[in-house]
Order: C-alpha cells, then sequence, then structure tokens
C-alpha cells in the first residue's frame, strides 16, 4: 500500500477536488495521502481552513492528512509560515526547496531543514551536505519527488542525503491524477535516483509510515 505526503487539489494548483483527489487515491492503491496545497503568507488561513474540511469529507475513502506546502516564501519567513500553519492545523508541513526549475531564493532549504517544526523539504535541489546534516539534527524528511523537472536532482538528493544519514521520502507531488504514482512506480523512481533496493523500500514504505505514525 502506498503512502504519498505531497499533493495538490484545486484548493491551489491542482486539477482535482480534494475529494476525488481521496477516491482516485485510493482507487491507485493508496492508504493515505496528505493534501499540501501551496501557501504564503496570503492565503495560509484560508487553505488550511478548506483543506481541514477537505481531509474530513474525504475519509470515507483513505486516511486523508490536513497538510501545506510553503511556497516561494522569503525565507526570513518561513519560522512564521510553520509556526502559523501548526496553529491553525496542518498535520504535515513541506517547504518547497530550492527546485532548479524555479527561482527559489537561495536559503530556502537552510531555514527549513533548521526547523524541527518543518516534516519535509520537497525538491531541495543541489541540497548541500551541511544542510542535509542540519536535516538529521532536526528531523526533517528530504523529498525523492516523481514530478517531472523537479525530479532533475533526485540523484543527488538521495546521494546527499544517505550520505548524511537523512531520511527520504518518496512523494509524487502530484497536480492531476496522472500523477499519483503506484507503489511499484515510487519504487522505480527511488532506484531511478540511484537507491538500493533496501534504501528504495525505506524511503517509499518505511519513512512515510513513520511519519504519519507521529501524527
Amino acid at each position: 500500500m502506498r503512502i504519498d505526503l505531497h499533493t495538490h487539489s484545486l484548493i491551489s494548483d491542482g486539477e482535482l477536488l480534494p475529494a476525488e483527489l481521496a477516491a482516485r487515491a485510493m482507487n491507485a492503491g493508496h492508504e493515505a495521502i496528505a493534501i499540501t496545497d501551496h501557501v504564503d503568507m496570503t492565503n495560509i488561513e484560508s487553505a488550511i481552513d478548506q483543506v481541514l474540511s477537505a481531509t474530513e469529507l474525504s475519509e470515507d475513502y483513505i486516511r486523508t492528512i490536513p497538510g501545506v506546502e510553503i511556497t516561494h516564501v522569503p525565507p526570513r519567513l518561513i519560522d512564521t509560515l510553520v509556526k502559523r500553519a501548526r496553529q491553525l492545523g496542518a498535520q504535515i508541513i513541506v517547504v518547497h526547496g530550492e527546485t532548479v526549475m524555479e527561482p527559489v531564493a537561495k536559503g530556502t532549504n537552510k531555514m527549513a531543514v533548521e526547523n524541527p517544526d518543518v516534516d519535509i523539504l520537497a525538491h531541495p535541489g543541489f541540497i548541500t551536505k551541511p544542510e542535509a546534516e542540519m536535516a538529521v539534527m532536526n528531523g526533517v524528511a528530504l523529498e525523492i519527488t516523481g514530478r517531472k523537472g523537479h525530479s532533475l536532482t533526485n540523484g543527488h538528493v538521495a546521494r546527499v542525503g544517505l550520505e548524511a544519514g537523512a531520511t527520504l521520502v518518496v512523494n509524487s507531488d502530484a497536480h492531476a491524477p496522472s500523477d499519483l504514482m503506484s507503489e511499484d512506480r515510487a519504487i522505480t523512481v527511488a532506484l531511478g535516483a540511484g537507491m538500493d533496493e533496501m534504501d528504495a523500500h525505506e524511503a517509499v514504505r518505511v519513512a512515510p509510515l513513520e511519519i504519519i505514525r507521529q501524527l
């Protein structure tokens, strides 16, 4: 069974209503998903309010976890939004990392891994070894992504993360139903990033389960 901790709905820039996203994920063999729509200073309250309602309505399908992806926020404001998101009820906090596909502010990765209340640093691009080591210290997981474009640096993230002893998780960053990944597909993404079968299993199955067990 599959656990995906980074997905998007119509609350931000996804294609599906949250209930349909949950239903499609269930049909694709998922046992849990986090709905982590994009937020910044302007929409954090409304987005979390909507996703809380959405996750309650979607529980008939699979376990649906309310979350956010803090996106393109100036690094100095990341801690403030992380704290606010948690206060508003977000259970999974993802920070949009320094992907090579978008002009993310330098310093975003560093601020994310320094905050123990961040759960996942998504698609962190050319993350440095000191940043990965800080992620280990603060319990921040690093994402291996199935998202086109963002996945260009999966190999680098996997290598640096494994060298540092970081927790790695494989997420879809789904925006459309076709983006959702089966467990076999997620394993393929992990192996394609250069992970061995044991590490791939850990990133696809074990690490996400451990994260949601702590909620």
